[in-house]
């Protein structure tokens, strides 16, 4: 889990997610901004026949606990004004909020908002927050690989491997391993 996080969401290890310790802040999701969050995971990782999608895995919990629990003061806002600032660049590109649009629509919009998370994170200087789709990428993809259902249905897991073998063949097509 910790190598993992230094690929996503490594500032959580940073800033400290004790258990016990109380949220860093008074802040609340609420049941619309959690079903926000499940589409914009299940936009990220859609279900597909092989595999339930980010909606499966409650993502939208994932990263209420994460955020309020994990992320410093301007991390919380930034991702929090982000979920209206999606929701209204949505409205104003296609006439009607996120949860609304087509999936092909959804899929093209966070596209073009992920290449825009880029651009200003390459710029950002480094007291200012990520940019909010930046985070919610990061959360959706550490939520769903390691929750139970992305380690279980979408990789390949063994609840008690056996002995260690170095070199084990790879055949096109066959899903990552779960840690």
């Amino acid at each position: 889990m910790i190598m993992g996080g230094t690929i996503v969401g490594a500032e959580i290890f940073l800033y400290g997610c004790k258990p016990g310790t109380p949220p860093l802040s008074d802040i609340e999701f609420t049941p619309e901004n959690l079903a926000f969050l499940d589409e914009v995971g299940e936009t990220i990782l859609p279900e597909t026949p092989s595999s339930p999608g980010a909606k499966a895995a409650k993502i939208g919990e994932f990263m209420k606990v994460m955020v309020t629990d994990c992320y410093k003061k301007d991390d919380q806002n930034a991702f929090l004004e982000g979920i209206v600032a999606l929701n209204d660049l949505a409205k104003s590109k296609f006439d009607e909020g996120f949860i609304a649009v087509s999936e092909e629509d959804k899929k093209t919009f966070l596209e073009s908002l992920d290449q825009e998370a880029k651009d200003y994170d390459k710029a950002r200087e480094k007291d200012k927050p990520k940019h909010y789709f930046t985070m919610m990428k990061e959360l959706t993809l550490w939520g769903y690989f390691s929750s139970e259902v992305g380690a279980t249905q979408a990789l390949r897991y063994v609840e008690t491997p056996g002995r260690w073998e170095a070199c084990i063949p790879y055949n096109e097509g066959d899903k990552a391993w779960a840690i």
